[in-house]
Order: C-alpha cells, then structure tokens, then sequence
C-alpha cells in the first residue's frame, strides 16, 4: 500500500508541473513569447509594494544576480523599465512597460479560468476541509521557503 505522504506528494508535483506547462502553452497560443520564469518576474515587479530589484529578488526568493539576469532579458525585450533612485544610485526602482501589462493581463486571465474551470463543480464555503487543507499548504511553503 502506498502512503499517504507519497501519494499527497505525487499530486502536489503532478499538479504544479501539469499547470506550469498548461500555463505556458496558453500564454503561447496566445502570443506571449515569454518564458515562464519572464512572466513570474513582471508579476513579481507589479505585486511588490516597492519594485525595488531587492524587494522583487526577495518575493521571487531567487539572488540579485539571478534576478539581474532576467531583467536584463526584460529590459532589453522592453518589458521592464529600470530606474536608479536618485538619492541612493545603488536602488534601483523597476516598472513595467505597456507591453507588460498586456502580459500580465493574459496570465492573469489564465489564472482565472483556470481557477473558474477547477472550482466550478465545488462549493469551497461548504468543503470547508479542502479549504483549510489549501490554506495550510500555502501557509507552510510561506513560513519555510
């Protein structure tokens, strides 16, 4: 008999790639010729209080250098404006262009169907277990990662 935690863990994996591909094919068909890690970026930029290259490395949990990397790539794609603050030359400030936001817009349309397409058959006020069980998972990857 197989455990509970292979199986829970097997799902968990299973369903996290299955959406990362998904995602990706949709955002392709629908034009966006970004990688993925390119999107999860922009999106990183726009929901950080402060767009500061630190804030977004930190939200992303990658290093300043992984993150430079990609921005390169961003800036030079027209994605992403940088901005050296003025008082301080060594923060800089990120903003997205028009043609991110176009991006963004399809993701986050993706993420919305998806989330419509899954749930439809499901009434989360009254599955309240299925809901605490995705509260705790979020809530555990926030605390340890």
């Amino acid at each position: 008999m197989v455990s509970p935690k292979v199986v829970i863990n097997e799902l968990l994996v299973d369903v996290f790639n299955h959406i990362l591909s998904i995602e990706s094919d949709v955002l392709k068909q629908k034009g966006v010729r970004l990688s993925m890690t390119e999107v999860h970026v922009l999106e990183a930029v726009r929901n950080v209080d402060v767009p500061t290259m630190g804030n977004v490395a930190h939200k992303l949990r990658v290093t300043l250098g992984t993150l430079t990397t990609s921005v390169n790539v961003l800036v030079r794609k027209e994605f992403l404006k940088r901005d050296r603050d003025e008082a301080d030359r060594r923060k800089v400030y990120l903003s997205l262009t028009d043609s991110a936001h176009k991006v963004l817009s399809i993701h986050d349309e993706f993420h919305d169907e998806m989330i419509d397409s899954l749930f439809k058959d499901l009434d989360l006020e009254k599955d309240e277990v299925l809901l605490k069980s995705l509260e705790n998972i979020s809530q555990y990857f926030k605390q340890r990662y």
